[in-house]
């Protein structure tokens, strides 16, 4: 790593909306920057290529395999930051006959990647203030019966945040994981596909990234509790933050 990139993040996910954005803003930052995805993204520095899709075990040592070729394999280095932003959404209650398969692919792009990025916080997370963030949803705080899968797979993800702040989670002490939970993110694809939505009550990716590494910043005092589920809750283009 050069002296100019004297931070390290990981962003899974780093060819969606939100984790290209975190991208871009990360590097705009001199972070050296690992993108985990189904694609490389051209911005990061380097790119561990998920293609085991269907073993959860084998898709986490493909991806820390690859992780332990990088110079992270050099034991002074470490993450500063590991935000985990892979997901999805669909609907579907109890009659739909799809059910059964929107449930795995929620499960398999929200908590296949927490969990791995979990291993991947224990292995190579900075203990001195190291940040590891996991992505929930308001919804999920709560009963989501047009959306079983979806609901059922943040909620999980709020529970394995609980978990992993708790002593003995095997994350470094020193370290602080937490979730965010947006309601609905202003993405490009959210757009489309909700064209007539009010995106005055949409969260902007800038707004989600600039608080992020504002919490990873120096200034700690600002940062979340360990273990906090932070909803992320817009109305009129302005966020407010309202911690559980």
């Amino acid at each position: 790593m050069s002296e100019e990139n004297n931070k390290t993040a990981l962003v899974y996910g780093g060819c969606g909306a939100l984790g290209k954005t975190f991208i871009t803003k990360l590097k705009s930052e001199n972070y050296y920057v690992i993108s985990v995805d189904l694609l490389p993204n051209p911005e990061a520095n380097f790119n561990v290529k998920v293609t085991e899709l269907t073993d959860w075990s084998k898709q986490s040592i493909e991806v820390i395999s690859q992780l332990e070729r990088s110079q992270l394999a050099n034991k002074d280095e470490r993450l500063d930051l590991i935000t985990c932003v892979a997901g999805g959404w669909a609907g579907g209650n109890a009659a739909d006959q799809n059910l059964v398969k929107s449930c795995d692919s929620m499960w398999k792009q929200s908590v296949w990647s927490s969990l791995i990025c979990a291993q991947i916080a224990a292995k190579f997370l900075n203990p001195k203030g190291g940040l590891l963030q996991l992505t929930g949803a308001v919804p999920s705080l709560g009963g989501t019966p047009g959306m079983l899968g979806y609901g059922m797979a943040k909620a999980a993800v709020h529970q394995l945040t609980k978990s992993l702040a708790e002593p003995g989670s095997g994350l470094p002490e020193g370290a602080t994981v937490l979730a965010i939970l947006p309601v609905t993110l202003d993405t490009p694809m959210n757009r489309k596909f909700m064209p007539d939505a009010d995106f005055s009550s949409w969260t902007k990716l800038e707004f989600v990234v600039g608080k992020i590494l504002e919490w990873k910043g120096k200034n700690f005092t600002n940062r979340p509790q360990n273990g906090a589920l932070v909803k992320f809750v817009t109305k009129n283009d302005k966020t407010e933050l309202i911690v559980e």
